[in-house]
């Protein structure tokens, strides 16, 4: 017997390939993809309708101007070349919170991601990786172990090395620290690794997408009785979360479910950007960092949601009054046959040739698998669902987002304060410092503190000092109290007389 070549199976799957929107993306003009690594990235993964399109219009401006070589369709506007790359599978363009939004496929964010990785100077190939490899190697080897002696010595050694270091560190030895070189390399490439999981997510969204679309069209065309139509969603379900997409969904799920393990993640998440070496990253890099987990639980969101349109449309369809047509429909056939075949007016029919029938001849009945209904034993009930209640359900608790008013109001009744009090000619300036302490306990977090130092950005009565700095104690979504040393951020009086309207109505209001 000829072995077939292991090159058969991949052409097979580079001709999957061919058909891909990942292979048309690699095929398109180069500008195609160029302009789409820097429209989406990390701290951008989608991009509204109207801002996508606006920028396409610059971009293509710019190529009309600077580069007339390049083939372009003068007749097409941004709009035009986005609908066209809907549909070759380049983007999607779903409906999010009653508005168009532009985000890549799962082929196109996987080709993006290799372009980034081939266009880039850096390299992969780090001691950071290089020491997760061997950690992960390691634990792989130990927990495939069948021998529980070779077990205890392990973890007997790692518990003594614990030890020794935990010794050093009581004596006053000062603790091995990566260098900042070292420290930027080991968060690049947790960031290289997070950057594979939205691709996973959207594989799984899409494939949970595709599986309803064609429930939906097989229920249309054909006349699927509601026991198939539930085996087949349960079937794709199974297909569908048995792929490496799925299994990385479900992992994630299992995190979502356990506050514990989220409490670790953002308290390790706010450690690290609290580290010195955080300054030599780019700010998306700093974004995609604090956002992570956000980011993570939106597209697990969107997952879900899937599900939910899957179940309401199943459920849908199964109450629905063409289900309930049909099957009246199918009584009244069957009634009509029965009654057609039990008439008396019907004479018996003479064939016209006789029939020759053939039939085998069986050795044993046990091959004919005959069923015999009083044998039938009907499976036990399924166990009740466990008995839930609201205190089940665990909320994960985020910092609140800046109440504008508030804030404006309280930096125009500083200056008010410091005016009325201050003696002639003294200063009337208030710093972001001594508004935040004016603040009501519920309002000193830290998108308080972003919002106070944007306003002072984007007002001409407000003055910035790097040489100098503030401390700000910021309460946390736990309750704890951190803080944050900032530039000092100085406000004018001419910002009351800006603000001071707005301000007033803000406080009528309330």
């Amino acid at each position: 017997m000829r072995l077939p070549h292991p090159a058969v199976a991949t052409w097979a799957d580079q001709l999957d390939f061919r058909e891909s929107a990942g292979w048309k993306l690699l095929s398109a003009a180069p500008w195609v993809a160029a302009f789409l690594r820097a429209e989406f990235t990390s701290a951008a993964p989608r991009v509204a309708l109207e801002a996508f399109h606006a920028s396409l219009d610059t971009f293509l401006k710019q190529l009309r101007a600077d580069s007339p070589e390049v083939p372009l369709n003068d007749a097409w506007r941004a709009a035009q070349y986005a609908d066209s790359w809907v549909k070759a599978g380049f983007l999607a363009r779903p409906l999010v919170d009653g508005f168009f939004v532009y985000e890549p496929t799962a082929h196109t964010a996987r080709v993006l991601r290799f372009l980034d990785s081939v266009a880039g100077s850096g390299t992969n190939l780090n001691s950071s990786r290089l020491s997760a490899l061997l950690s992960s190697l390691e634990s792989l080897a130990h927990e495939t172990d069948p021998d529980p002696e070779a077990r205890i010595r392990q973890l007997e050694s790692e518990i003594a090395d614990r030890r020794a270091r935990l010794d050093a560190l009581r004596s006053g030895e000062a603790p091995a620290m990566l260098s900042d070189d070292g420290a930027v390399a080991a968060a690049r490439s947790i960031l290289d690794l997070a950057a594979n999981l939205p691709a996973d997510f959207k594989r799984m969204r899409d494939g949970v997408q595709e599986m309803l679309h064609g429930i939906r069209q097989e229920i249309m065309e054909s006349s699927v009785s509601k026991g198939v139509a539930v085996g087949q969603v349960l079937e794709g379900d199974r297909q569908l979360r048995s792929t490496p997409e799925g299994e990385t969904f479900r992992g994630f799920t299992d995190f979502l479910n356990d506050p514990a393990q989220q409490a670790r993640f953002r308290e390790a998440v706010t450690e690290v950007l609290a580290r010195g070496f955080v300054d030599d990253l780019t700010a998306g890099e700093r974004h995609t960092i604090a956002n992570m987990l956000r980011e993570l639980r939106r597209q697990a969101t969107e997952v879900h949601a899937t599900y939910g349109k899957l179940s309401e449309s199943l459920h849908a369809y199964v109450q629905s009054d063409e289900l309930r047509e049909s099957e009246q429909l199918r009584r009244a056939i069957r009634a009509a046959e029965l009654a057609t075949a039990a008439s008396p007016a019907l004479r018996p029919r003479t064939p016209v040739a006789p029939l020759s029938l053939y039939e085998p001849h069986f050795a044993t009945l046990a091959d004919l698998g005959i069923f015999d209904p009083a044998e039938h034993v009907a499976p036990p009930k399924l166990a009740d669902p466990p008995p839930l209640s609201a205190a089940d359900i665990h909320r994960t608790p985020i910092t609140p987002g800046a109440d504008t008013g508030v804030l404006r109001a309280a930096v125009v009744h500083a200056l008010e304060s410091r005016t009325t009090a201050a003696p002639a000619g003294g200063g009337r300036s208030v710093t972001l410092g001594e508004v935040f302490e004016t603040l009501e306990p519920q309002h000193r977090h830290l998108n308080s503190v972003r919002y106070l130092i944007e306003l002072a950005r984007i007002t001409d009565a407000a003055a910035l000092d790097t040489t100098d700095f503030q401390a700000v104690d910021i309460r946390q979504v736990d309750g704890s109290e951190r803080t944050a040393y900032l530039p000092r951020v100085t406000y004018a009086p001419e910002f009351a007389a800006a603000h001071g309207t707005a301000a007033t109505r803000t406080e009528e209001t309330a």
